[in-house]
């Protein structure tokens, strides 16, 4: 396990409320968020009804995606923000987990949110790799991390701006994507979320372990099918693609921690409890 104290590290939080007033939030986080030291990137992000991209949002659930200089920035955040004295005071249910990079490529908003990473040296994307949850997607790297890291849970952040001459085709595609993610073994969770209604549009998912999201993106149909429409027709503007070690996850999602049981753990300096 490498030092997180020093390294570049993720977090991913999915805050429910009880009314759809929650959503002035998206509005006034934004300049708290700009001045919080070590914050290296942010997106507030809206999410959707099912687990990948769709036009159904659910206004109640919104989620925080954010990368850090270091883990002590994170944890300052998590004791120290309004935004974190919020989650605990008002979300009807909050779910929060740190991530560990291991391959990313692309950029959001023409940035690289893991440059500090990726300019190390570190591993980046394989083109042609294709990603789960998002329709004609590539992944991150998973071809070349079966085997370094397919014993543990894997969380996998695809993204995309999609151009809107292709936005009536992409979303033909979604249902039968969507209903393949909803059966594939090994899926333990998975959202769609997004800044912009329609055309920028994102998934998060967590997976037993990096052979199962193979074998989603390799072994179905339709997944396949549209990878190849995407690249063909040129759907995306932008793309970014990420796969993460996910640890120290807290609270619950729908009910319950999708990681539980993995022995990724609670970090107990988290302040979110």
């Amino acid at each position: 396990m490498s030092d997180t104290s020093t390294a570049t590290i993720a977090s991913f939080h999915l805050i429910r409320y009880d009314t759809v007033g929650a959503m002035r939030h998206m509005a006034f986080d934004r300049p708290v968020l700009r001045s919080i030291g070590g914050l290296r990137f942010w997106r507030l992000l809206g999410t959707g009804r099912g687990p990948s991209m769709s036009l159904g949002a659910d206004l109640r659930r919104w989620a925080l995606f954010a990368v850090w200089r270091g883990e002590p920035d994170l944890d300052d955040f998590l004791r120290r923000s309004p935004i974190a004295g919020r989650w605990r005071d008002e979300a009807r249910e909050s779910w929060h987990v740190r991530l560990r990079p291991l391959a990313a490529r692309g950029a959001w908003g023409g940035i690289d949110p893991f440059a500090p990473f990726t300019q190390a040296g570190r591993p980046t994307v394989a083109a042609g790799v294709t990603s789960p949850g998002a329709a004609g997607q590539d992944a991150t790297g998973l071809a070349g991390a079966v085997g370094q890291d397919a014993a543990g849970p894997v969380a996998v952040l695809t993204r995309a701006s999609i151009r809107i001459g292709r936005l009536a085709a992409f979303y033909r595609a979604v249902p039968a994507v969507d209903q393949a993610l909803r059966e594939q073994e090994g899926l333990l969770a998975s959202v769609g979320i997004g800044e912009w209604p329609l055309a920028r549009q994102a998934t998060f998912s967590l997976w037993r372990d990096a052979h199962a999201v193979r074998d989603f993106a390799y072994r179905t149909a339709d997944h396949r099918t549209v990878i190849t429409r995407v690249r063909a027709h040129d759907w995306y503007g932008e793309e970014l693609f990420a796969r993460f070690t996910p640890y120290g996850s807290q609270g619950a999602w729908n009910g319950a921690d999708p990681l539980a049981g993995f022995g990724v753990g609670t970090h107990t300096g988290s302040g979110t409890g």
